[in-house]
């Protein structure tokens, strides 16, 4: 895809899942990549599964709740390829302790808000905040967010994980509005039900069913699906794509 090889890409949140395969669709396409998770060996997977595919990886160990953190992260990137040109916001937090006690806004503690902010949203400003300086420096890039079905106010529960999402849509915006000129784009994408590794090991059956029987699709989501578009909005080939929201899943959407 043009504009993609030989540079270098971030991608917050890849070793598992969406990540992890955009990761590897964005070193396919000859792409340096640095591979940040809170999970050390999945991100270490990840890259060494891009080295030994013949690509450039490093893994870094980083949290996105965490200041010193996300610097360390982009300052890695750096050090190791001279240069960054994107970033794909993927990480959350998803799990039991935190998702799993995600509800109704009754039935939500306060530190579950608290959690889900600080990394899915909060995060995102973390690392936008730490690469756009570089970005700016030398005169454009890219950066992709991930949303999520659920900020369009289609589930009923996890007020607080749909809420943070939907923040992540304007900031998506925002970034899109005060740095267009400056040649750097930000776009958004909102996953349907990607069957990744979280959504393999839980295996609700249910939940899957549903959704395909909601949607115009015949099947469910996976991680290549996303990490296409992903790769697409940050190469050169969506150079006039900007402030953008897409939904990516089977127009499950379109269902109310």
């Amino acid at each position: 895809m043009r504009g993609i090889s030989g540079k270098t890409f971030i991608v917050a949140g890849g070793a598992t899942g969406i990540g992890a395969g955009t990761a590897k669709r964005l070193a396919a396409d000859g792409a340096n990549v640095a591979v940040g998770d809170v999970n050390v060996a999945g991100a270490e997977a990840t890259a060494d599964a891009v080295n030994a595919a013949g690509g450039r990886a490093i893994a870094v160990g980083f949290d996105l709740a965490d200041d010193d953190s996300v610097r360390h992260l982009v300052d890695a990137t750096v050090t190791e390829f001279g240069s960054v040109h994107g970033l794909f916001n993927v990480g959350a937090d998803l799990s039991e302790e935190n998702l799993g006690r995600d509800a109704t806004v009754l039935d939500t503690d306060l530190e579950v808000w608290r959690r889900t902010l600080d990394v899915n949203l909060l995060g995102y400003v973390r690392t936008i905040r730490a690469v756009l300086p570089h970005l700016r420096a030398q005169g454009g890039g890219s950066i992709v967010n991930t949303s999520s079905g659920g900020s369009l106010g289609n589930d009923p529960m996890h007020v607080a994980y749909n809420a943070a999402k939907a923040a992540v849509n304007q900031l998506t915006r925002h970034v899109a509005n005060n740095y267009g000129g400056e040649g750097i784009r930000s776009n958004c994408v909102m996953p349907g039900l990607v069957m990744g590794d979280t959504q393999e090991r839980q295996n609700d059956v249910q939940m899957q069913q549903m959704f395909v029987a909601a949607a115009r699709t015949t099947r469910l989501g996976r991680p290549a699906d996303i990490a296409a578009v992903v790769t697409f909005l940050l190469s050169d080939e969506a150079d006039w794509i900007n402030g953008q929201t897409w939904y990516i899943g089977g127009a499950a959407h379109m269902r109310q």
